[in-house]
């Protein structure tokens, strides 16, 4: 019985808490900001000839979209490679479960 109360109390709570916030269109104040009037002294052609010319002096690339150059380097391939296999022989590479 107790339950049954609590959850028809908070369901009619939560009902007349709902319809209480509910907005009305004639509540809004005659100062609203859509009642707001905006004249603009351009006219339509002026807009749609700037709004024409917008994709031509905007980038189409987004940003940070650039990949960085790889750098030029005189190291072959084969010489980076001599140097790591000499380099884990003397235990300057860790390896296996001794690596970090």
């Amino acid at each position: 019985m107790n339950a049954k109360f609590l959850f028809a109390a908070t369901t009619l709570a939560a009902l007349a808490s709902a319809f209480s916030s509910i907005a009305r269109a004639d509540d809004a104040p005659l100062s609203s900001q859509f009642a707001i009037q905006a004249a603009g002294s351009r006219t339509r052609a002026e807009v749609m000839a700037e709004a024409a010319t917008v994709p031509t002096t905007r980038s189409q690339e987004p940003n940070g979209s650039r990949v960085i150059a790889a750098p030029k380097s005189s190291v072959t391939v084969q010489a980076v490679r001599a140097e790591a296999v000499q380099a884990l022989r003397l235990g300057k590479i860790p390896s296996g479960e001794m690596s970090f």
